[in-house]
Order: structure tokens, then sequence, then C-alpha cells
């Protein structure tokens, strides 16, 4: 692959993979419609006719795709799995981005020649993690988790052959990604195995006097007023009482935005940055693939005289979380 920064974006339909490709995207990710990927929602993803055109769309006009099977299989259904494995190399996918090792060791010995990025999903932060998958199941990319500094990152970078791949936009996890179990908790369904954080048959929406209650499972986990805007509900980001104050107790709805260290990024070597949300709309994924489309070209064009334009920044901040964005661990000072 290309030298160049690739901009990676979500596809979780044909009309966002169109939009991704059409704004700029250097590559698209997207997953089958099951259980194998970590969006599996109803009305997401893509069954095997709209992969096949969504990839020579897609190459058509210049773009890679990978397809994420980024959950882990379980004994009883463990040919689900080998089978996506296998579909995904005779559809002509680019590359497979992968968490379960045993799927890797799979996909690495029965299609040798179908290159593997290590999911975010997998949690590796350090080189000497990257370099056991790169060892054993010849990992070409690791997606790192949101959980590293800036500083952090490029010391991975430094340490490993393995290109690098960084969200740049999109909604955060409270957790080490691939190791949240708060949605099993109340669901009894785990999103690592089954693909879906707060799967959509437990969540229920009520109309009260007091305002709109969101339930997932038995569990209330937000109430809205009149005009208050509703996001998805996750555990993470519902409000609760707390030693007698309603809050976000966990985490507050917000958005990562690398927009003002992009040259900080190129120049510390990342191969790839990556927007979150294959479950949003064709709508948002054009948008924000457009804008980091002219940002990455900005930025690489010249990096020391690159500063974020304030409307890139607005139009972002309108399909952010909270309408807000941060750093998250990327500004952070821990070692």
């Amino acid at each position: 692959m290309s030298n160049k920064v690739e901009l990676v974006c979500p596809a979780g339909s044909l009309p966002a993979l169109r939009q991704a490709v059409d704004n700029g995207a250097d590559t698209v990710y997207m997953g089958f419609r099951d259980g194998t990927n970590a969006r599996n929602f109803p009305g997401l993803n893509f069954d095997e006719r709209a992969a096949r055109q969504g990839i020579e769309y897609a190459h058509s006009r210049g773009s890679k795709v990978l397809l994420a099977l980024n959950t882990y299989p379980q004994p009883h259904n463990w040919p689900i799995w080998t089978a996506a494995v296998d579909k995904a190399a005779e559809i002509g996918v680019d590359a497979l981005i992968l968490a379960d090792t045993g799927l890797m060791r799979y996909a690495a010995k029965t299609h040798p020649d179908l290159r593997l990025h290590l999911s975010v999903q997998g949690s590796a932060t350090s080189a000497d993690a990257i370099a056991f998958y790169r060892e054993q199941f010849n990992i070409q990319r690791v997606v790192l988790p949101r959980v590293l500094s800036l500083s952090q990152v490029k010391r991975v970078i430094n340490e490993t052959d393995v290109e690098v791949e960084v969200f740049a936009f999109g909604s955060l996890c409270v957790m080490v990604e691939g190791r949240c179990y708060l949605s099993s908790y109340v669901t009894g369904e785990s999103p690592n195995t089954c693909g879906a954080c707060s799967p959509a048959k437990s969540v229920r929406w009520e109309e009260t006097p007091q305002g709109r209650n969101v339930h997932l499972g038995e569990v209330l986990i937000d109430r809205y007023g009149e005009n208050e805007s509703a996001g998805y509900p996750v555990i993470c980001k519902g409000r609760f009482w707390v030693n007698g104050k309603l809050d976000y107790a966990i985490e507050e709805p917000t958005s990562l935005s690398v927009l003002d260290i992009l040259p900080q990024l190129i120049e510390a070597g990342v191969s790839a940055i990556k927007v979150e949300g294959r479950q949003r709309s064709p709508a948002y994924v054009g948008q924000v693939t457009k804008v980091l489309r002219q940002a990455l070209d900005a930025a690489e064009a010249n990096p020391a005289g690159y500063t974020p334009l304030s409307e890139w920044v607005a139009q972002l901040d309108k399909v952010a979380e909270g309408s807000t964005h941060t750093l998250g661990a990327l500004e952070r000072q821990w070692q």
C-alpha cells in the first residue's frame, strides 16, 4: 500500500460506501450482514451481492475496500466466521480486519496472499504485542486503541515495522476496545461475540410525562426532555444518579477529532487515519469524509503552515456526539 497517509472511512451500506468514495476516501471498510462484525445492527452491512457492487464501485474509482471480521467466534459457530474469511477472499477485498487469533491463523494458512490488519478490538497497545501478531500471522497493519497518548503512539510507530492506523474522528469508547462488558451485563449478549453494543432488540423507548425514557434491557439509562437530542443508547453514555447528582457518570457524549494534530500524526509516521461510524448515515459519512480529505491534503501539503479552518471544525461538530469534540487520550501526559 502507498506511503501516503490513507483516509479510511466507514461504509455501513452501499449508499454510505459511495458517499465515502465520492468524497475522497482512499479506503473504505465494511462488514457482512451478521455477527462477524462489530456493527451488527438491523438494516446495516452487506450481503454478498451488495459487497461485490461496493468493491467494484470503489476499485473502479481507485479506492480500496477492507472487510471487518472483528468479533470473536465461539466453538458452536466457528464455521460462520471461517466462511466469512473465504467469502471475503473470493469477492476481492483488499484486506481483512481481524481480532481473533484463531481466525487470523485460519486466514493466514488458507489465504496466504490476503492482507491482514489487526483490529482495534484486538487491543494491541505495545510494540511487543504487535510484533507477536506480525510473527505469528503476518499482520501488515494495526489499528491502535483510543487509549494511547500521542507520545505513546509515536513510540509504537518507532518500535515496529507494522503499519499503524489511528482513529481520526467519531465516537469514543470508555473501555479499551475489545474488553467492554457493560452491554453484556445488561443484555446477556457480548458485543465481542454478537457484534452489537446495545443490540437493537434490547433497546426500548418510552414516552412519559417526565420525558422520553430509553431502556436497555430492564435498565433505565437516560431520560430526554422536550427537543433534547437523543443519541443511540449505550450504558457508558447514560445519565445516572450518583451521590444525589444526575449526570453522565461514566463518560459524557463527545467525539474524537484529530483536526488540530494532523501534522503531528503525519510526522509521527502513521499510515492511516480512520473515521468511526459504520452505523452512521450516508450523509454523515459524506460530510466527515469531505472535511477530513480537505484537512489531510492541507496538512500534507504544508504541515508547518497548517491550521484547521473554522468551517471544518463547525461541520464536524454538527455531527459529533454532544456537538463537541476532544483529542481524548491523545493529549494526555501519561506515558
